[in-house]
C-alpha cells in the first residue's frame, strides 16, 4: 500500500493497487472466481487463522476487487477500503456496522432519499434512534447530541439543492462528543474534496455515479482508518456480504483512470451552465456551490476544489413547467442517475425525493419548479443551447 503515496493524483488513478499475475499484464487482470485453491491442508488452515496472507473466498476479498480498494485509498487518502455492491449498501454498511440498540445518530435533514430512508426508518426498527438537523446550523448540531450519540452523518453537498455543511466544524463537534463522523461525498467526487483531511472518521461514495461515470454498472466504497475498518466493518461486511462484484470492481478500476479528466471538465461546464442561467429571467433560482450567488461560497472556496459537476436550478413556473422544460430538450436526457459522461436532467419532487412529505420537500427548498443537472461531457456550448432552447419551449408551453 506505500507504493504510490507521494505520487499525483492522476498517477495514482492510472496505476494504484495493481496486482500483476505471473502473466504480467498491461491492463488490471479480471478475477472472476468465487473461491481460491490452497497447495495444502496447512495453508488452508494457516490462511484462516491469518496466519498466512492470500484469498479465501471472494465474498471475503478478490485480487480485482482488493485493486480497487487500493487506487480508492490512495486517491483518498485512506487507509483501508472495503468496495460494496452499490452505494447504499456502502451508505448503509458504514452507519450499521457501529451501532446498537441504545444508540443514537444526528443526520443532515437534507440527504438523498434512500440515505435518509436509512437513518429515520430502518435504523429504528433496531433500536437505534435519529435525530435530523439542518446540516448548515452547527448550533442544532450541538443540540441533538446525547450521551448515547455515536454517528453524524451527512452528504455535502447536498442531493438535490447542494447545500453545504462546514465538515471540519462538525467533525469536531461529533469527537468532541465521542461520535464517529460518516460522510457521503458523491457529489464533490474524491477529485474535489477531501472530508478525511478535514477531520471525517468515514467516506462513502456511489462508485456507480463518477467513478464509473460511463452508466455501466453498480458499486460502491467505503473508505477509513484501518483501525475502524477492523474494529467496526470488517466482520459485519465478511458475515453479511454486500460484496462488489470482480467484473464491476474491473469495470471501475478502468473508470479511475479518466476520472480526474471528466470531473474537471464537467465542473467546468457546470460553471458556465450557472452563469448563463443565472441570466435567465424565467429561472428563479439557481443553485451552484462554484457561483458567487451561492449563499456558502466562502464555504464552498474553503472545503472544496471545484464547484461540482451538478447544478440545480428553479422554474418560475413550477412543475408544469420544468415538466415542459425536460420534455423539450434534444441533447440532454431525463434521468435518475448522475455523474456520467452524458448529461443527465431529473426532477427531485416526483423521482429521487417523492418519498419525501410535502412538508419536507418544503422544508428542504425541492419544488415542484426544482430541476437537477447532471453536466456530461458535451462540449459546453451545445449544452448551453439545449438549455436555452428548451427553457424557450417552456415559456411557449
Amino acid at each position: 500500500m506505500a507504493r504510490g503515496r507521494n505520487w499525483g493524483a492522476s498517477t495514482k488513478l492510472v496505476h494504484g493497487g495493481i496486482r500483476r499475475s505471473q502473466f504480467g499484464e498491461t491492463s488490471e487482470a479480471l478475477f472472476l472466481t468465487q473461491g481460491f485453491v490452497y497447495d495444502s491442508a496447512e495453508a488452508a488452515e494457516a490462511r484462516f487463522k491469518g496466519e498466512e496472507d492470500g484469498f479465501i473466498y471472494s465474498r471475503y476479498a478478490n485480487p480485482t476487487v482488493d485493486m480497487f480498494e487500493q487506487r480508492m485509498c490512495l486517491l483518498e487518502g485512506a487507509e483501508d477500503a472495503r468496495a460494496t455492491a452499490s452505494g447504499m449498501a456502502a451508505v448503509a454498511s458504514a452507519i450499521a456496522c457501529q451501532v446498537k440498540q441504545g444508540d443514537h445518530i444526528v443526520a443532515a435533514r437534507a440527504l438523498f432519499g434512500s440515505c435518509r430512508w436509512v437513518v429515520e426508518k430502518l435504523m429504528p426498527k433496531y433500536g437505534v434512534e435519529c435525530t435530523l438537523v439542518d446540516g448548515k446550523n452547527l448550533d442544532e448540531w450541538k443540540a441533538a447530541v446525547r450521551p448515547e450519540t455515536k454517528v453524524f452523518f451527512f452528504e455535502t453537498p447536498t442531493n438535490p439543492t447542494l447545500e453545504l455543511v462546514d465538515i471540519k466544524a462538525v467533525a469536531d463537534l461529533a469527537h468532541e462528543n465521542g461520535a464517529t463522523l460518516v460522510i457521503d461525498n458523491v457529489f464533490a467526487t474524491p477529485v474535489l474534496q477531501k472530508p478525511l483531511e478535514l477531520g471525517a472518521d468515514v467516506v462513502c461514495y456511489s462508485a456507480t455515479k463518477h467513478i464509473d461515470g460511463q452508466g455501466r454498472c453498480l458499486g460502491g466504497v467505503v473508505l477509513s482508518s484501518k483501525d475502524w475498518i477492523d474494529e467496526n466493518l470488517h466482520d459485519y461486511f465478511r458475515h453479511t456480504g454486500p460484496s462488489l462484484s470482480p467484473f464491476n470492481a474491473w469495470v471501475l478500476l478502468k473508470g479511475l483512470e479518466t476520472l480526474s479528466l471528466r470531473v474537471r471538465q464537467q465542473t467546468e461546464t457546470a460553471g458556465r451552465l450557472a452563469d448563463f442561467l443565472s441570466g435567465r429571467k424565467d429561472v428563479t433560482r439557481v443553485l451552484y456551490p462554484g457561483h458567487e450567488s451561492h449563499p456558502q461560497h466562502d464555504l464552498a472556496s474553503r472545503q472544496m476544489k471545484g464547484g461540482s459537476t451538478l447544478l440545480a436550478f428553479e422554474m418560475a413556473g413550477g412543475k408544469e413547467a420544468a415538466f415542459a422544460f425536460e420534455n423539450a430538450l434534444d441533447i440532454i436526457a431525463i434521468s435518475n442517475n448522475l455523474g456520467d459522461a452524458k448529461s443527465l436532467v431529473t426532477h427531485p419532487a416526483t423521482t429521487t425525493h417523492k418519498n419525501l412529505s410535502d412538508e419536507d420537500r418544503a422544508e428542504l427548498g425541492i419544488s415542484g419548479g426544482l430541476i437537477r443537472l447532471s453536466v456530461g461531457l458535451e462540449d459546453a456550448e451545445d449544452l448551453i443551447g439545449d438549455v436555452e432552447q428548451a427553457l424557450d419551449a417552456a415559456l411557449k408551453a
